[in-house]
C-alpha cells in the first residue's frame, strides 16, 4: 500500500472564514478524518501555522544559516496536510476529492516514493 500526501493549498493574504463558516468546515474535516480512520487509510493529518511563523534552515559550507519567515513569497502556501494509505492513485484521488469537499480549498495529491510498510 502506498502513502500519499494530501496538501491543503491555502490562499495567502485572504480573509479567514467567519467563525460560523470555520466551525462548519472543521466539523466536515473531522468527519473526513473519521472516515479515513474507519477505512484504514488514516496515517496522519494536521494544520500548519501561517508562513510568517516559519524559520528556514539553510546549510552553508560547514555551518547553517537561519532565516525568519517563508523562503518564497507566493499567492498560496501549504496550510495543512494529511498522509493517507491507498492502494493506488485512483483511490488517493478519491480521498483528495473528499478532502476538497470538506476543507473547501484545493488539495494537491502526491505519492511518496516507494511503497509504505504496513
Amino acid at each position: 500500500m502506498k502513502h500519499y500526501l494530501l496538501s491543503v493549498v491555502t490562499p495567502a493574504g485572504g480573509e479567514p472564514p467567519s467563525p460560523e463558516v470555520l466551525e462548519r468546515i472543521m466539523r466536515n474535516v473531522d468527519g473526513f478524518h473519521q472516515e479515513l480512520r474507519r477505512a484504514g487509510a488514516w496515517v496522519f493529518a494536521g494544520g500548519l501555522s501561517a508562513p510568517a511563523t516559519a524559520t528556514v534552515v539553510r546549510a552553508t559550507g560547514g555551518d547553517t544559516l537561519l532565516t525568519d519567515g517563508p523562503y518564497i513569497e507566493g499567492k498560496e502556501y501549504l496550510g495543512g496536510l494529511c498522509i493517507i494509505k491507498a492502494p493506488d492513485l485512483d483511490a488517493a484521488l478519491a480521498w483528495g476529492r473528499k478532502a476538497a469537499q470538506a476543507i473547501t480549498l484545493p488539495i494537491e495529491v502526491r505519492p511518496f516514493e516507494g511503497e509504505a510498510e504496513d
